[in-house]
């Protein structure tokens, strides 16, 4: 057997299809050259075969052939990568927003479009700043040279206007003075003229006759028929539609929105007689003789406190003898300035806010700026601190503004600068990245939030609804008969109701039940699975009317197990990939329902967020308009989860199915 030449033809070809020579150990490379009288042909017509049979072998696995199947569709791949995004954002997001409330409103942030720049200050005023000022969503900003800019979300809702354009006589007139308020600016020129734009619907900056209406009060006549000597200003201050301009020997020019002040005229009568002045939210708050914050109601900043956790005492008392040099003032409290150097707190502080950190020994305040609802603090040591209310990153001073030699800001916004007049640091609001609602709420934060309802609500519902068709279309597939056309029946009934008018009248029911919010929200999942199930039912029942008569279902039967067994553990099996396709695509329906329900008002309300009632004001023709950003990103969001959602399981339902051909 040495000899392969030998050996008879017919060996020799049974040898070369074997692939192997007896007696040998190692493999047929290049066997088949040497082996006379087999059939090269055949050999690979063997190992063709044998290599099918293998990859039949491979994709058996159903498992492997839909995963295998799905990932071969762009697509579909892009689609499941945006939903599980979506799902991240939505679900694991709200884990970092720990400053987001679903009741937070704040006035002066009302309907911004989006924008990141309210901290962007310019690059012509960043090496030359001699003042900043900020008041609702823009600043204000002069230089040494006496040019003014403006930042930040400059565009006044519905006005038309836009803060930023300034008048062509302030820009060719060196400015020295600049205030802010929440929709208007004044400047004072070195020529001591009063300059002001923006909006004027109540007086803001003064041009008004008092005959239209009382109630507010115009620019004093010497401002408009003269001019002030800007050396001899001590402080210009502007709160919510109303300007004051304080002069060093205690002359006080006010003017604005009564309306907004409670005790707007009380103070005025005060003319010649202040040594500061700022505004709260709802009071003007002066100080007269270094013994008092002055409002015209008696008990109102009575007691004093030398921290905002602190217990507060008579402010007499506090003062002991000191004075009053200065105050600044946020929207519900008041910080005073002492002759020594020390810090009083008057008014309600949020338990919540960021106290004052303790001064070094030896160490004074020079300079206070205050901002809606915080302070900036720069202390003898160059030492640059922020405290109150850090919703909006106002407190995040950055380790680039220690050293200042000045300090500037309001609102939202905090600004370092060096004894170059060169900015160092800045910090608080950026902006929003989708703009803000109504009510001053960021809407990316709200988008967050309310896509975590909208997701829960319809992956709820789908449970629910999933759970009762299978079992309803099980019963009836399997069992037929009788108990098929009664369920049928009872299916055809819940089909027909019209789901957009019961949910509306169940609404309506609802809104007159002293019921919470989350029970609402509970009551609406319910109804959405109880209402949605009729065509899993359908389908399920299909399903099993074509399976029960399958050859493992008789098998089954003869084996004596229960019905409700066969039904259940051995036929339901074998259609959850239909199943789970339609769950898939049900999920997709009930959010779209949900957001439907809620855009007109018959869903989840505000303050709860959900992308449907984000849309609600999108039936308004000035919302659709002029604030887009407020329906736009909520359908965005809606729209592309749908669809990706829909992408996702029309994918599974073709690669589920072992009759279709994924080549097409």
């Amino acid at each position: 057997m040495g000899n392969h030449n030998n050996m008879h033809p017919r060996l020799r070809g049974v040898l070369k299809v074997s692939g192997r020579v007896p007696g040998t150990t190692g493999h047929n490379n290049g066997l088949n050259s040497r082996i006379f009288g087999g059939s090269k042909g055949l050999a690979d017509d063997i190992e063709a075969k044998r290599a099918a049979k293998n990859d039949v072998e491979e994709i058996v696995s159903p498992v492997k052939q839909i995963v295998r199947g799905f990932m071969e569709r762009k697509l579909a791949v892009g689609a499941l990568c945006v939903v599980i995004a979506m799902f991240l954002l939505v679900f694991i997001g709200p884990l970092f927003m720990t400053t987001y409330t679903d009741t937070y409103t704040e006035v002066t942030q009302a309907n911004l479009p989006p924008t990141m720049s309210m901290l962007s200050v310019p690059s012509e005023l960043k090496n030359d700043i001699k003042m900043i000022d900020s008041y609702g969503s823009f600043s204000v900003g002069l230089s040494n040279a006496g040019k003014v800019y403006v930042w930040g979300a400059t565009g006044l809702g519905t006005t038309g206007i836009d803060i930023a354009d300034i008048p062509e006589e302030v820009q060719n007139e060196k400015i020295a003075w600049v205030a802010a308020g929440i929709d208007h600016i004044v400047a004072v020129g070195e020529n001591g003229k009063v300059y002001a734009w923006g909006a004027n619907k109540l007086g803001q900056y003064g041009y008004f006759d008092p005959a239209v209406n009382p109630n507010i009060a115009p620019e004093p006549d010497e401002l408009l028929n003269g001019t002030i000597d800007p050396s001899n200003i001590k402080k210009i201050t502007c709160g919510y539609q109303a300007t004051a301009i304080l002069m060093n020997d205690g002359t006080l020019y006010m003017w604005g929105n009564k309306n907004t002040y409670q005790n707007f005229d009380t103070v005025a009568t005060l003319d010649g007689k202040l040594t500061d002045i700022d505004f709260t939210l709802n009071y003007v708050v002066a100080v007269t003789d270094g013994n008092s914050v002055y409002t015209g109601k008696r008990g109102l900043y009575d007691q004093m406190r030398d921290n905002m956790g602190s217990a507060t005492v008579p402010l007499r008392e506090f003062l002991n003898g000191r004075k009053i040099t200065s105050i600044y003032a946020t929207s519900k409290t008041v910080c005073a300035l002492l002759d020594d150097g020390t810090v009083g707190f008057v008014g309600d502080f949020d338990t919540r806010s960021k106290a004052m950190p303790k001064l070094h020994e030896g160490e004074e305040i020079v300079k206070i700026v205050s901002g809606t609802y915080h302070y900036t603090a720069l202390t003898s040591e160059g030492r640059v601190f922020s405290w109150g209310s850090n919703t909006l990153g106002q407190c995040k001073v950055p380790d680039d503004a220690q050293g200042a030699s000045d300090i500037f800001g309001g609102a939202f916004q905090s600004y370092a600068v060096d004894s170059n007049h060169e900015l160092m640091g800045k910090w608080g609001l950026k902006g929003y990245l989708f703009g803000t609602d109504n009510y001053g709420a960021n809407v990316a934060l709200r988008i967050i939030q309310g896509g975590k309802m909208t997701m829960t609500i319809g992956a709820i519902a789908v449970i629910i609804s999933t759970i009762i068709g299978i079992i309803i279309g099980c019963i009836s597939g399997y069992f037929g008969g009788k108990v098929d056309m009664f369920l049928m029946r009872f299916t055809e009934i819940f089909g027909a109701i019209p789901f957009l008018p019961f949910a509306m009248i169940l609404s309506a029911l609802m809104a007159q039940m002293d019921i919470s919010e989350n029970e609402k929200i509970f009551i609406l999942m319910v109804i959405l699975g109880l209402l949605s199930w009729t065509g899993l039912a359908r389908l399920v029942r299909g399903q099993i009317l074509l399976a029960r008569e399958q050859e493992y279902v008789t098998a089954a039967k003869a084996m004596g197990l229960r019905e409700s067994r066969i039904a259940f553990r051995h036929i339901l099996p074998n259609i959850v990939s239909v199943i789970f396709v339609t769950l898939t695509l049900d999920f997709a329906t009930c959010m779209l329902t949900e957001s439907t329900l809620s855009y007109l008002g018959f869903g989840v309300t505000y303050p709860r967020p959900t992308w449907g009632n984000m849309l609600n004001g999108a039936n308004n023709s000035t919302v659709i308009k002029n604030f887009w950003w407020r329906w736009l990103f909520p359908a965005i969001f809606l729209a592309i989860t749908c669809i990706c959602i829909n992408i996702v399981g029309d994918t599974l339902r073709d690669v589920m199915d072992p009759k279709s051909d994924r080549d097409k």
